[in-house]
């Protein structure tokens, strides 16, 4: 096998955080209100900006709020979970580690006693049609450690009782979202649009508002989760009064990015480039034998977190990874530490599908080099 010449122009192929935008560069932020306060006049106007952009990009109906919250997509997704769960048995859905890790706050953390896990192993979907959804339901979208997604929203009824809270984080700006059939969704800047990490989105339905000023929990709620004042939702969450100290540098980083985002065509343009680069490694796989997808039904087939298996033993399969980043590549694609051993790309519309036509061609190089 002849060693390939060519490189990526950006071999980094991780999942979070996930690569730049195509031409980004530091010296657009420089307009960035850095050394201002976050509660100042231009200060909560960026912040607000960054939340009516989103709402615009996403298609987000009017009548749900956004806000900016800390420690990304998990902080919003607790905060979710201690605010809301505790009126309803609960349904929870997963089929990977973050799922998981979900079931088991609400379960071990919240100490709810009417809990039921739906689950599924690495590679598949658990049955959907067994989901009670006169109960509470917390989900994932897309399983970022096994490479699988929920196809679309037909599962979910439109009159249902329970609330649907769903963790979204790899999904969102890649995948269409069923807005209307969820009630919290969750995700983050450094995923499809490669934002900076730290900071996470949180997507409230009318639903969850009346859940969240009618119910009190029965549990102490950290300042970092609070979304009640004085027995109403904070409004100023949504409206750029963050929780805590937001970083301004990385606020205006996300806006850059949605500036991209629109620049090539919107949400419609960012699906179809992470369908495109799906794709390639979909040709890829289907030429080689010694590769195959961890999730083997192409419905359910992420087009994000793109996550495989090699027919190598693990310490060969390490070695290719070292390879790969030795030779600058691909960075960062061994598989996530609690999924099966493998290989996981990123294809979210940050990447340039020209890369991942490259990087295909040193994988091979590479699987021969050790084999």
């Amino acid at each position: 096998m002849i060693k390939p010449t060519v490189k990526p122009r950006n071999p980094n192929f991780s999942s979070g955080p996930c690569a730049k935008p195509p031409g980004y560069d530091l010296a657009l932020l420089s307009g960035a209100p850095l050394g201002r306060s976050h509660r100042s006049k231009v200060g909560k106007s960026r912040l607000f900006k960054a939340i009516q952009r989103t709402k615009e990009v996403l298609g987000i109906p009017a009548s749900y709020r956004v806000g900016i919250v800390p420690a990304s997509d998990t902080g919003a997704v607790e905060m979710a979970l201690w605010s809301l769960l505790g009126p309803r048995p609960v349904d929870v859905v997963y089929f990977e580690s973050f799922g998981k890790t979900w079931a088991d706050n609400v379960k071990n953390q919240l100490r709810l006693r009417n809990v039921r896990e739906i689950s599924a192993d690495y590679g598949f979907l658990p049955d959907l049609s067994t989901i009670n959804f006169n109960h509470d339901v917390v989900l994932t979208w897309n399983g970022t450690t096994s490479g699988v997604k929920v196809p679309n929203g037909d599962f979910i009824p439109s009159d249902r009782d329970g609330l649907i809270i769903c963790d979204a984080t790899s999904a969102v700006y890649a995948m269409e979202i069923p807005w209307d059939k969820l009630d919290v969704i969750t995700f983050s800047w450094q995923k499809v649009l490669g934002g900076e990490a730290g900071h996470g989105m949180l997507v409230l339905s009318p639903r969850a508002v009346e859940r969240i000023e009618s119910y009190t929990p029965a549990w102490p709620m950290p300042k970092i989760f609070r979304l009640k004042k004085k027995g109403k939702l904070n409004a100023g969450i949504f409206e750029g009064a963050t929780i805590n100290t937001p970083s301004m540098l990385c606020n205006e980083d996300y806006l850059q990015a949605l500036d991209w985002a629109e620049s090539i065509g919107g949400l419609p343009a960012l699906i179809r480039r992470s369908k495109e680069n799906l794709k390639v490694i979909e040709e890829f796989v289907d030429r080689h034998e010694w590769i195959s997808f961890l999730a083997v039904e192409p419905e359910i087939r992420s087009n994000t977190s793109v996550c495989l298996t090699v027919n190598l033993p693990p310490d060969k399969l390490k070695t290719l990874i070292d390879l790969l980043d030795k030779e600058q590549a691909a960075y960062d694609i061994a598989s996530y530490r609690e999924a099966p051993a493998g290989l996981r790309f990123w294809c979210g519309a940050t990447v340039e599908r020209e890369d991942l036509q490259v990087a295909m061609q040193w994988l091979e190089w590479a699987y021969y080099k050790v084999k």
